[in-house]
């Protein structure tokens, strides 16, 4: 089945604001996860609510965020987010360290004690919007075995970077994985196996099985490169913003347990060191000799296609995640059967 983007934040809206989320909190949440699910990123949008809604049942995730700045300087600042939704937590790191890059020429916040977010590129959107480069990273629980190994200690420990231009999207929001987890925990959902090269079960065999995926370890992207990049962002994303590291970190999968990974939020102001107008100017002209040969892509293309398509044609629902979310609604006593069934 599928459903319009003004259906998925109309339920969304209703299930949160049952829950005792505030409207302005919602709302980024919502609009947080539709643009995931625009976007094709469907692992982290409305696929993972059944996560948060017991995260929110266990205690992990309060329904109403409420930020502590811990430490604030003119270009950093760390935040406490005190285990509130992690969409709306990172939304706000983000609006801080845009401040601080107008003011500055770059802002960077710290984030601990929050929890999922969702998709990391909306927030490196938010900075695009602004004139600003924005760049998002994250640790995770453990997925990833480090090179040579087969037990995860790494997270999949997603970055996203996102370039203002006045001609294109220009965006990556990537996991430093050969899958992001919530691509895994969506196959074992729908009963579909995983590409080849993606994971190892607990063995350290290669495994297409998501089930066993989830059991054993993910493999980095581009081997060691991968790893390099996951095991830098693990400590970026982790001592330096005061939160868990390695096997210490928790909840971005598991909701009965509190989540204890670690963001780094950054922006950049590029009109602090050139003129704005010609820095977007020669980025068109970087894409458009990239774009010189037929058919070739750059980072944020398919993100732009895959919005029009499910703007024009609606979001896949898969048959799983919509009993899963009648059980949620009929549990919250709201009528959503005009969008997900009886």
């Amino acid at each position: 089945m599928k459903i319009t983007a003004e259906q998925e934040l109309s339920l969304i809206m209703e299930m949160l604001t049952q829950l005792g989320v505030p409207d302005e909190d919602a709302s980024i949440v919502a609009e947080v996860t539709l643009d995931a699910d625009l976007k094709g990123f469907s692992s982290h949008g409305l696929g993972r609510f059944p996560q948060y809604i017991k995260g929110i049942s266990a205690g992990n995730i309060k329904p109403k965020s409420e930020i502590t700045v811990e430490k604030d300087n003119p270009a950093t600042a760390l935040i406490n987010g005190n285990h509130g939704f992690g969409h709306v937590v990172t939304y706000r790191a983000m609006e801080m360290a845009m401040e601080k890059a107008q003011k500055t020429g770059i802002g960077m916040v710290g984030v601990h004690n929050s929890n999922h977010f969702g998709v990391a590129g909306y927030y490196s959107d938010m900075a695009i919007m602004e004139d600003l480069i924005g760049i998002v990273i994250a640790n995770t629980e453990p997925a990833v075995a480090p090179i040579g190994g087969k037990e995860p200690i790494l997270g999949t420990n997603p970055l996203a970077i996102g370039i203002p231009s006045g001609s294109h999207y220009v965006s990556v929001d990537m996991a430093t994985s050969a899958s992001a987890r919530g691509k895994l925990l969506e196959a074992e959902r729908r009963g579909e196996m995983i590409p080849e090269n993606v994971a190892l079960d607990a063995e350290g065999n290669p495994t297409i099985d998501p089930c066993e995926a989830l059991k054993g370890s993910i493999l980095p992207f581009g081997a060691h490169k991968g790893y390099a990049l996951a095991f830098m962002i693990e400590i970026m994303a982790g001592p330096l913003v005061s939160a868990s590291y390695g096997k210490a970190v928790t909840g971005t999968a598991n909701p009965e347990v509190a989540c204890t990974k670690g963001d780094l939020i950054a922006a950049i102001d590029p009109s602090k060191f050139v003129d704005m107008d010609d820095f977007k100017s020669e980025v068109d002209d970087f894409i458009a000799e990239v774009k010189a040969t037929p058919n070739v892509f750059i980072p944020g293309d398919m993100e732009v296609m895959n919005v029009k398509r499910h703007q024009e044609e609606g979001i896949p629902l898969d048959d799983n995640l919509a009993i899963q979310l009648r059980e949620i609604t009929s549990k919250l006593g709201i009528d959503a059967a005009d969008i997900i069934g009886a």
